[in-house]
């Protein structure tokens, strides 16, 4: 059994979000990590609006918490590894200080995640070349990474060149396994391709990273039939925490269990706060990690299977 090895944090992007700075302003860092503590959760990971690292640490020590990682929007494609390693360098730096075990890399070139335009229709693609200038600078960036003890984990987004199974496939393939691991993200593959187990089966060994999201399916279909924008359809409560939507995440863990994976499960839903109480969804998704997750034997005999002691 391997729930040991494993770690539990829920993100800062239910109290506040880094991509509509308005919504949840006034959630303090106090506030939220405080949060976090009463949840029964381990860690979070950095948002935009985290102090330095000095104030950081300071706070997480009184609450004995831990921070997993960050996300870094990389631009590879539109401004070469050059300009982007400079930045890249000086928030692994950051997180090196705060003790973080990854940084998380999304390229941004040509994204729509942030524009009013249908997530679901006008994605970006990428051209054979610059498939091979972003996964040769992710092998660079990889590296630097492991000069402060990072780890780079990947991103696949919707609304970005990287998003759907195929495309990281393709990523997986054009990069070094040993610089550059994959984050698995179960609402975005979800949303994408209307299936999570294909990527987690396919990749595996390459996951370092995972965020637990689940998606309400109703909201979904009314968000991509109306054709919105990535930030519509969260705002309309597409994504939501473990247990309150559509995603089995006992086959998700299961798999990551027998498989022996051993790191970060941060749960993440983008949700505006003011609708979505950020301590309630919290205690949900914790409720549900306990009860439906945790509270299972491995079965060794049948390959590595879970079944419930309630059934």
């Amino acid at each position: 059994m391997r729930h040991q090895d494993i770690m539990w944090g829920i993100a800062p992007i239910g109290w506040r979000n880094d991509d509509i700075p308005e919504i949840g302003a006034g959630n303090t860092l106090q506030h939220l990590l405080s949060d976090i503590v009463v949840a029964g959760f381990q860690g979070t990971e950095v948002g935009g609006f985290f102090p330095e690292a000095s104030v950081l640490n300071k706070e997480l020590q009184l609450r004995k918490l831990k921070i997993a990682a960050q996300w870094f929007s990389s631009f590879i494609i539109r401004d070469g590894i050059e300009d982007v390693i400079g930045l890249f360098r000086k928030q692994c730096s950051y997180l090196n200080t705060v003790q973080a075990s990854a940084i998380v890399v999304s390229e941004q070139t040509y994204s729509v995640q942030g524009l009013e335009k249908n997530v679901f229709a006008d994605k970006p693609y990428f051209s054979d070349q610059e498939w091979e200038r972003l996964c040769q600078g992710l092998n660079l960036l990889g590296e630097v990474a492991e000069e402060y003890g990072l780890k780079l984990v990947y991103h696949h987004h919707m609304g970005t060149g990287v998003q759907t199974g195929s495309e990281i496939e393709r990523l997986m393939a054009g990069t070094d396994p040993q610089h550059v691991h994959l984050l698995y993200d179960t609402g975005h593959i979800f949303v994408s391709d209307g299936d999570y187990m294909t990527t987690l089966n396919r990749h595996i060994d390459r996951i370092k990273h995972v965020h637990f999201k689940d998606v309400r399916l109703q909201v979904m279909s009314e968000s991509k039939n109306a054709g919105k924008s990535f930030l519509q359809s969260f705002l309309s409560g597409m994504f939501t925490v473990p247990g309150d939507g559509g995603i089995d995440f006992t086959q998700v863990y299961g798999k990551l269990v027998a498989e022996g994976y051993t790191g970060w499960i941060v749960v993440e839903a983008e949700q505006d706060p003011s609708i979505a109480n950020p301590l309630e969804y919290a205690l949900i998704a914790r409720k549900y990690i306990d009860e439906k997750l945790l509270d299972q034997n491995l079965n060794q005999e049948r390959g590595g299977l879970y079944e419930s002691r309630s059934s």
